[in-house]
């Protein structure tokens, strides 16, 4: 039984208004030059764009890698469309002298560059940090690479995959008897991405203050270490030898009962973390008899006779529907969720009504389920969503009213390939 797949309620006027004239974004004022591709500097600049800032999509004449992967279909679009709201789209040929001519020209009136090529590509192509700074000094030039701008791996090849690879993200996910597996999300695409806008933020805070500009950069590698902690806890708990993966159990094997529990038409995930939970789901699931029981008397207990617990719990919600199970739990305030599919996820009524996810038509792409930046700031709406642009849309808008270029400037460098 899967009770959330009803279509999601008209949105709120609250979620939908548009700001006012006088409303005022945290970042409102800041001109962001957007050079990255595919997930992390995407997705930071799309944080910058719902927070007020005039973000510039820059991309070769095919479009960055992400725009011509969508270009398969529609549901291959959804992550380009996601990502781009928002945004200014130009194409620029970086390749050619008069293009960074433009590029440069473009600095001058830029607070921030974002860019997520392999180290060293915007130095040989002299649009590096250093080149930039000399153009620009107030210019926070915001870096995201797999590994970083400097260190043994530098130049490895990174993407999503081969760094949940090598961060030990894919060793811990799994079960004990099989073999590793990659996360399902692009985990260490977004987590990079969610650390370049609190970098880049937090170099704007610091220019306020010096008037200077700097250099932000962000490993993948690194961005996901932190997330590791459960695992690596058990790691140093074992002499410092690596442990098994745990399934859906607890990564440092630290709370029990703590797993993906089925039921007769799914699966509840159900986590006690205190004796109260416990208690608490004892009462839930009608086993009074086990509040007696030795081997469950506290945490520790309960953790090294885990297998017993999975069988009890599994043995109650293997008999009920789903929903029944989360009805229970939340009656008894015990920690739990149903695992949902992503038809009940992309139709959650909570997200919806609180616009973090929209319904929208795509000029491009047709009706899409996008999402808008999980922050919130008191005092202003919701910035409307303005779809993706088409490839280059914008360049008119960006090089003759933004940037100054005559039309016929503009014309002459289009029919050069430049714009």
């Amino acid at each position: 039984m899967k009770s959330a797949t009803a279509g999601p309620p008209a949105p709120s006027q609250a979620t939908r208004a548009e700001p006012s004239t006088n409303a005022h974004y945290p970042l409102s004022g800041v001109t962001v030059i957007d050079l990255s591709h595919i997930y992390n500097g995407p997705y930071a600049t799309f944080l910058m764009a719902m927070a007020g800032a005039d973000v510039i999509k820059v991309e070769p004449h095919h479009g960055e890698h992400l725009r011509v992967r969508a270009a398969l279909g529609s549901g291959v679009a959804l992550p380009f469309a996601m990502l781009n709201a928002n945004k200014r789209a130009v194409t620029m040929n970086l390749k050619a002298k008069r293009g960074r001519e433009l590029l440069i020209d473009m600095v001058r009136k830029a607070d921030v560059l974002v860019e997520n090529f392999a180290p060293g590509v915007t130095e040989r192509l002299g649009i590096g940090p250093e080149d930039l700074h000399k153009i620009n000094p107030r210019l926070v030039y915001a870096s995201s690479t797999g590994y970083g701008r400097s260190g043994p791996y530098r130049d490895y090849p990174a993407m999503d995959l081969t760094v949940q690879a090598m961060s030990g993200v894919m060793s811990i996910t799994g079960f004990p008897d099989g073999p590793p597996v990659k996360s399902g999300p692009a985990l260490c695409d977004f987590f990079a991405g969610i650390h370049l806008y609190g970098g880049i933020v937090t170099a704007l805070y610091d220019r306020e203050k010096t008037g200077v500009g700097r250099l932000v950069e962000v490993s993948m590698q690194e961005a996901v270490y932190a997330s590791l902690s459960s695992n690596l806890g058990m790691y140093e708990g074992l002499g410092r030898k690596n442990p098994q993966r745990t399934g859906n159990r607890h990564g440092g094997m630290a709370e029990a009962p703590y797993n993906v529990y089925r039921a007769n038409d799914g699966w509840v995930a159900i986590i006690c973390p205190t004796n109260r939970h416990w208690d608490a789901l004892i009462e839930a699931m009608g086993y009074q008899h086990l509040k007696e029981d030795p081997r469950f008397a506290n945490l520790k207990l309960r953790v090294e006779h885990i297998d017993d617990i999975d069988d009890i719990v599994t043995s109650w919600t293997a008999r009920h529907p789903r929903q029944y199970v989360v009805e229970k739990l939340q009656q008894h305030r015990v920690p739990h969720a149903p695992v949902r599919e992503l038809d009940e996820v992309i139709n959650d009524k909570h997200m919806h009504a609180r616009g973090t996810l929209q319904n929208i038509q795509h000029p491009e792409y047709g009706e899409l389920t996008v999402q808008h930046s999980p922050m919130r700031y008191e005092g202003v709406p919701l910035i409307p969503l303005k779809p993706s642009s088409k490839l280059g849309a914008d360049g008119r808008d960006v090089f003759v009213n933004w940037l100054g270029l005559s039309e016929s400037e503009f014309e002459q460098l289009v029919k050069e390939g430049v714009l």
